[in-house]
């Protein structure tokens, strides 16, 4: 084999030994997880907000933001729940650039796995007991699952790993909501696929061990754009294609037929500051159609506290080094503006 192996790391166990939940932390993200799995369930009328740096570059920045974040969930409350995105692995099209802060803890410093593992246990942990926010990340390793799998209340499953089977068995065995993104081919019938497997129970090996899932009945769409045989971008929130995504979900056998909408990726051509106004189209779909009001339970915004993006090396305090991201001052008031708009039409009816 053409692999150098440096060193064999701790078990996800072990890091939870090193770093371990208080009894108060737990209960804190278990009511977390109970109030977010109602809105998949139909159990309550509130919208979810996946919303964050595209990826989680240092943890200064990201707990700062996520501080801001808790203030504006106090006033919107009554109508949105804010999961904040502290993505921690970053998948690359070409396998260059940077990876996340799983391989670089710093990203101006060489991969180290280890100390990475490490720190992103302990942002997750310090955003758990400073906001009382339990986070999202993306499962783009699923064997790493469980170094965070005590601190996550929403998992997202990417564009270029929705076809692989270990992310969808691994999905069926998890108790919070995992969201199946389209792949960059717009190719639906490869996300409900993904959905009605990790919905349905499986025999598997994982991490070593022969293991049964119970199936994820929370387990839903993600709706992000796609690109064509040209290389050109072309979104799919519009009213037609949730329109589309409904019937789908009824000529299936799916459970909890849901969707989040991601506002950023080939939705918005990754052009960052079309994200306010996609976010709005989305909501005033599901407001001249009942049945879309009750599929599209969130969206999913790419947001910082600066606009735009940077090279690593520039070093601009909360300005995202890969994809470009809303900054601090629309992100406030586009969520307070999604509240307001979600206000104003419960009391139409």
């Amino acid at each position: 084999m053409n692999m150098n192996f440096l060193r064999k790391l701790p078990t996800p166990q072990e890091i939870k030994n090193l770093y371990p939940l208080s009894e108060e932390l737990e209960l804190l993200k278990k009511q977390n997880d109970e109030e977010i799995k109602k809105v998949f369930k139909n159990e309550l009328d509130k919208f979810i907000l996946v919303i964050g740096p595209c990826s989680a570059d240092r943890e200064d920045a990201v707990i700062d933001y996520i501080k801001r974040l808790r203030v504006v969930q106090e006033q919107v409350k009554d109508e949105i729940i804010i999961i904040p995105r502290i993505y921690t692995n970053k998948p690359r099209t070409t396998g260059a650039g940077y990876k996340g802060m799983l391989h670089q803890p710093n990203p101006l410093q060489s991969p180290d796995m280890l100390k990475g593992l490490i720190a992103i246990r302990k942002m997750h942990m310090r955003a758990l007991k400073e906001t009382g926010f339990s986070c999202a990340d993306e499962m783009l390793y699923p064997e790493n699952h469980r170094y965070l799998s005590d601190l996550l209340s929403y998992v997202a499953i990417g564009a270029r790993s929705v076809e692989d089977q270990q992310h969808r068995l691994t999905a069926s065995g998890l108790d919070i909501p995992v969201g199946m993104k389209n792949p960059t081919s717009g190719d639906l019938s490869v996300m409900m696929n993904a959905i009605y497997a990790a919905q349905h129970s499986h025999t598997f090996i994982y991490r070593g061990w022969e293991v049964v899932s119970s199936g994820n009945e929370y387990t839903h769409a993600i709706l992000r754009g796609y690109v064509d045989k040209l290389g050109r971008s072309h979104p799919n929130y519009h009213y037609e294609e949730l329109v589309a995504l409904a019937d789908a979900y009824n000529q299936s056998e799916l459970k909890n037929p849901a969707v989040i909408v991601d506002t950023n990726h080939s939705n918005s051509n990754k052009k960052w500051d079309q994200q306010v106004r996609i976010a709005k189209e989305v909501l005033y779909s599901t407001f001249e159609n009942e049945s879309i009001y009750k599929l599209v339970k969130g969206l999913m915004i790419e947001s910082y506290i600066e606009d735009g993006c940077q090279k690593a090396n520039e070093e601009v305090y909360g300005k995202s080094i890969t994809d470009p991201c809303l900054g601090w001052d629309k992100t406030e008031q586009l969520i307070y503006d999604i509240a307001d708009l979600r206000r104003k039409n419960r009391n139409k009816k």
